[in-house]
């Protein structure tokens, strides 16, 4: 019924799901692997599906008369899709599906630069300089986070600095943060500096990998 929908229904043809290698999903007697066993003994079907859609920036384009040749600005890949029949409490066994997203950079050059200044330490205060494009949109809620290099989510901060708040000199050229002593990590490790920008909802700018 899916496949006849999506030869059918123009909303449905762009989208992609992966390889049913799984048994059908439904319809189990609870708490049991064994398909419907009631008066109506329904058909096994593949029921839970998962399809998915990558919307870029030249269709939409192309969706408003302006098509432009360009690659694909994200790019998705399946890496599995599984039923789980070890769960029982619903006449359906879920389905999951795992993916890799991966996204090409919007613009070649950072926002921000940012650099960590000076011997990093728990010993005493620590500065940060940066410096942003002229066009950048800064907000007083923007944010420069100390990160562990291998952070995977822009919540995995160690500690950060209001860039407006604890802002300690300025120039036509650059800014200087300062970070509490108190907050830098006594164990050291190998860190990096992200601006987190409110305005646009992401990190704009990171900072080479540094010593603390």
């Amino acid at each position: 019924q899916l496949n006849m929908a999506k030869k059918k229904e123009a909303f449905l043809k762009e989208f992609k799901e992966g390889p049913l290698q799984f048994k059908p999903t439904y319809k189990f007697d609870l708490d049991s692997e064994v398909y419907d066993t009631s008066e109506k003994k329904r058909k096994p079907a593949w029921t839970d599906r998962i399809l998915w859609k990558v919307k870029n920036s030249s269709e939409a384009a192309s969706q408003e008369g302006e098509f432009h040749e360009e690659e694909n600005l994200i790019s998705v890949t399946l890496n599995d899709y599984v039923s789980h029949m070890s769960y029982g409490i619903s006449d359906h066994k879920p389905v999951t599906g795992t993916f890799k997203l991966e996204m090409k950079p919007l613009v070649s050059d950072p926002l921000v630069v940012l650099h960590a200044e000076g011997e990093w330490s728990a010993d005493h205060d620590v500065l940060i300089r940066y410096s942003a494009v002229p066009e950048f949109p800064s907000s007083a809620w923007d944010w420069i986070g100390l990160f562990q290099v291998a952070f995977r989510h822009v919540k995995d901060y160690v500690t950060y600095a209001w860039v407006v708040d604890d802002e300690i000199a300025s120039s036509r050229d650059s800014k200087q943060v300062y970070m509490s002593a108190s907050e830098i990590p006594r164990k050291g490790g190998e860190f990096l500096l992200c601006y987190y920008s409110n305005n646009l909802q992401s990190i704009v700018g990171i900072s080479e990998p540094f010593q603390v």
